[in-house]
């Protein structure tokens, strides 16, 4: 082609741009015109049919609205269910970056429910940090469980979480020494991946130990609880995001091995009884904590959210009248606060105790009725940063778990899609797309680092309170802020009880 027939061909290029785009600008035209007819001609939306085509935009900005606020506008103290700098805390934990901080904290220690600890005044001299000792739990189980690490992987499904997710947390959990908890979707190979110790919890559809109706079987029981890796069996009752209502895995995350594991059918909402049916009382629970540890050999408590403490002095008082081996071998506390679970809001925002209120209650109890120290107390409920365990520790639990903390560890920007499989982190989402952004082997070194380095800021503060173990923190040892600004020993608001039975 010459040189002089170029002009030529940019203007007839030049003629089809601008047909194109006058095409488009009719048919957006169009597009606009009709969308505005609809607007003003429906009967649903007064904004819409008020303000058509414009009123669209309103949408637009509730959805993006909260991405917007958290990067932008949001203070590092003000956001739910978990602010900028809890956030932070959890990742530099997580990436093992120095958390030293110039000019002072931004943490308002004015603000009522927040916790602080009191210092002793001639600590021991050496060392940083209190070091936790091994704790027994089930000494009447064939395989009793003896575990140091106060803090662990709380319970979150293979189904719910991603396979590389739940990858990454058995690999973490072997290098920091903590335990996983399988929740109640089955146990799945990629839990035993990295060898860690597992908590096998049974829930209400019995996932993984369930008959074809539903109900508990024994062989496949035994089966799971043979590997070594198992080392304690929960019952789930009931769990925090969703108290009295059991839990629904959409059809859309119900692979064929998802489905393999948990023994339901492929493709199909998976809808948990909102009890045990062999469950219905006190005695039948104690009759079904028995029936499991003879079972499984191991270790068998229950994980329930409290509404109320009069049914655990009931149990208390059965086991007295059966004798202490027919005792939970822990039991499992779970906050109203908790919320990995997708749930109806109503029962996420009101329905349940929150820890602060269920973690005294229940430690009270079982010391008033003389089996604290036979049944083992572990927590759940929004503690992510040392200072939430630090408090559960005081407050009386043994162990505390966290979902949402090794969420954050794995790498969870609270997008809160946590139930639309898109997940934009890979964490919660079974679209492989997705799932290629969570590297197992770095976001396993990131669960290690974090829970060894929430373990070692507990045993600082542990040890600035002249506590020689993690488990040592009593109730006086830490101040809550109260209505009038001032704070309060935990002992004087939850007197510690003297009584004793038998």
């Amino acid at each position: 082609m010459s040189a002089a027939g170029t002009p030529g061909w940019s203007l007839i290029a030049t003629e089809i741009l601008a047909s194109i785009v006058l095409l488009l600008l009719l048919v957006g035209l169009a597009v606009a015109a009709a969308l505005f007819v609809y607007d003003r001609l429906q009967t649903r939306n007064a904004i819409l049919r008020n303000y058509p085509v414009i009123g669209h935009s309103r949408k637009l900005l509730q959805h993006f609205g909260v991405f917007f606020r958290r990067y932008f506008s949001a203070f590092d103290r003000e956001e739910l269910p978990f602010n900028r700098a809890e956030r932070v805390w959890v990742h530099r934990a997580s990436v093992n970056t120095d958390n030293t901080r110039a000019f002072g904290s931004t943490r308002d220690l004015r603000v009522e429910g927040v916790p602080f600890f009191v210092n002793a005044p001639f600590p021991e001299l050496g060392g940083d940090a209190a070091e936790s000792e091994p704790l027994l739990i089930g000494p009447h189980a064939r395989k009793p469980y003896s575990h140091a690490a106060f803090f662990n992987i709380s319970a979150m499904s293979f189904g719910a979480l991603s396979a590389p997710a739940v990858r990454a947390l058995s690999r973490g959990a072997a290098k920091a020494g903590i335990w996983l908890d399988t929740g109640e979707g089955g146990l799945a190979p990629y839990h035993l991946e990295g060898g860690c110790d597992i908590v096998f919890e049974i829930g209400t559809a019995k996932y993984g130990v369930r008959t074809p109706d539903g109900r508990l079987d024994d062989d496949k029981l035994r089966a799971i609880c043979a590997h070594p890796e198992v080392k304690m069996v929960s019952i789930k009752l009931s769990q925090g995001a969703k108290p009295g209502l059991g839990g629904l895995l959409p059809g859309a995350k119900v692979t064929p091995e998802i489905a393999a594991i948990r023994g339901i059918p492929v493709g199909q909402d998976s809808v948990s009884p909102n009890r045990h049916p062999e469950i219905g009382n006190v005695n039948e629970l104690l009759d079904f904590v028995a029936h499991v540890r003879e079972v499984s050999g191991l270790p068998t408590g229950f994980k329930a959210v409290l509404g109320g403490i009069e049914w655990i002095r009931e149990l208390c008082m059965e086991v007295h009248r059966r004798g202490l081996e027919s005792a939970p071998d822990f039991i499992i506390v779970d906050g109203s606060e908790g919320g990995t679970g997708a749930s109806p809001q109503t029962l996420m925002e009101g329905m349940g105790l929150p820890l602060r209120e269920s973690l005294p209650l229940l430690v009270d109890t079982l010391v008033e009725q003389g089996l604290r120290e036979r049944i083992r107390v572990v927590c759940a409920g929004k503690c992510v940063t040392a200072y939430e365990v630090a408090w559960a520790l005081a407050m009386g639990a043994d162990f505390v778990n966290s979902a949402r903390g090794f969420m954050f560890a794995l790498g969870c920007i609270q997008a809160m899609r946590c139930n639309r499989n898109n997940c934009p982190t890979g964490i919660t989402t079974h679209d492989p797309r997705l799932q290629r952004g969570l590297v197992v082997t770095d976001k396993a070194e990131r669960v290690a680092n974090y829970a060894r380095n929430v373990m070692h800021e507990v045993g600082i503060i542990a040890h600035s309170c002249g506590a020689a173990d993690p488990r040592g923190l009593r109730r006086e040892h830490c101040r809550v802020v109260v209505d009038d600004g001032l704070s309060r020993s935990l002992e004087d608001l939850h007197p510690s009880p003297r009584v004793r039975v038998g």
